[in-house]
């Protein structure tokens, strides 16, 4: 097992140490601004009206800076790079050749921020041995061993995986993507789907981002979740409890809020006092006397009032005295035998 962090020197001294090699102010300037390396990243154009030049000429400096640093650590002059390269390498082949640098940054630091993890993401982009994929749309920032991909192949693998997901078509455990997208390795793969924009995961369970099983947005996704996980109807208490009791990331919602979007969402039905359960179980919204209208319209003949009450119990957790009063005292229901019902007239 590797230490995982950086005992002969911290970050920031490795960052000191490079931009010390940067022979001229502006450029460390440059360097340190466009890479957050001491506080929030800043923009071409930040950087040219502080310096008073071109965002062009900023853009051609970093580019020259940054490819001299680069020659200097495959030349193993850049003080503690190759210590650092090689802890990062060890924390990389253990994370299935590809990590996060959000997540390697808390590896390597105990207290990581931003700030920290801007400075791993530049360090390991002047590592020879290691590949930065860098933040956009599609992917997260990320490092991986050059030896087992380069940028190119790496982001194809990834793709990959989101593909062998689309066509599963359903949140599965990362074994069952894997052999889906012919990777042997299952570490492995959710290392790669991991770097994804496009995929997320909950409970073991990966999927698209727009999945609310994998990535609830709202209070309905996550009611929806904990329904689905549980497979049953509950209480709306006892589906507050569970929120409150989730990984969610935001699960500090009122009972009356979950109340509130229960009665709202057409995918919840309440089938019992404060109970509720998934539309797509077969259940249907209506009252008590709706549900024994429908089970004698289904029927199509009389029915005997304890088959009445059987056939509702199992879309209504309810008493079967209320199913009784309903069956007697509205008028949608007629008696014609002992016990006996059908649906009057109209």
């Amino acid at each position: 097992m590797p230490t995982n962090t950086l005992q002969i020197t911290s970050t920031k001294d490795l960052v000191n140490g490079v931009l010390k090699s940067i022979e001229r102010d502006r450029e460390r300037e440059i360097i340190s601004r466009r890479f957050g390396l001491f506080e929030r990243k800043e923009t071409l154009e930040q950087i040219g009206e502080l310096l008073g030049i071109t965002r062009e000429r900023v853009r051609q400096l970093e580019k020259a800076v940054v490819q001299k640093l680069k020659i200097a650590g495959e030349q193993h002059a850049l003080s503690g790079l190759d210590e650092f390269q090689a802890n990062v390498l060890s924390i990389v082949e253990e994370s299935g050749q590809v990590i996060r640098i959000s997540d390697l940054s808390t590896k390597i630091v105990k207290d990581s921020d931003r700030i920290e993890q801007s400075r791993i993401a530049f360090l390991c982009d002047l590592c020879p041995d290691l590949v930065v994929v860098q933040d956009d749309d599609n992917y997260h920032s990320s490092v991986a061993n050059d030896s087992e991909y380069d940028e190119k192949s790496l982001k194809e693998a990834v793709n990959g995986i989101v593909k062998a997901v689309t066509n599963i078509g359903e949140p599965k455990k990362i074994d069952a993507i894997a052999k889906e997208a012919n990777i042997d390795d299952k570490n492995r793969a959710e290392a790669l789907a991991s770097i994804s924009k496009h995929l997320a995961s909950l409970n073991g369970q990966w999927g698209l981002v727009k999945w609310p099983l994998v990535n609830p947005k709202n209070i309905r996704d996550k009611i929806y979740v904990i329904l689905k996980e549980n497979g049953r109807h509950m209480h709306f208490n006892e589906i507050s409890d569970a929120i409150k009791q989730s990984d969610f990331k935001r699960k500090d919602v009122t009972t009356q809020a979950i109340h509130n979007e229960l009665i709202k969402d057409k995918r919840f039905v309440l089938i019992g006092r404060g109970i509720y359960a998934l539309k797509e179980w077969g259940y249907e919204k209506g009252t008590v006397a709706d549900i024994i209208s429908q089970v004698l319209k289904e029927a199509n003949q009389p029915l005997h009032r304890d088959e009445i009450v059987k056939r509702v119990l199992k879309s209504r957790f309810v008493k079967e005295t209320t199913i009784l009063l309903n069956l007697q005292g509205k008028p949608q229901f007629r008696r014609v035998a002992k016990a006996t019902y059908e649906l009057a007239e109209d």
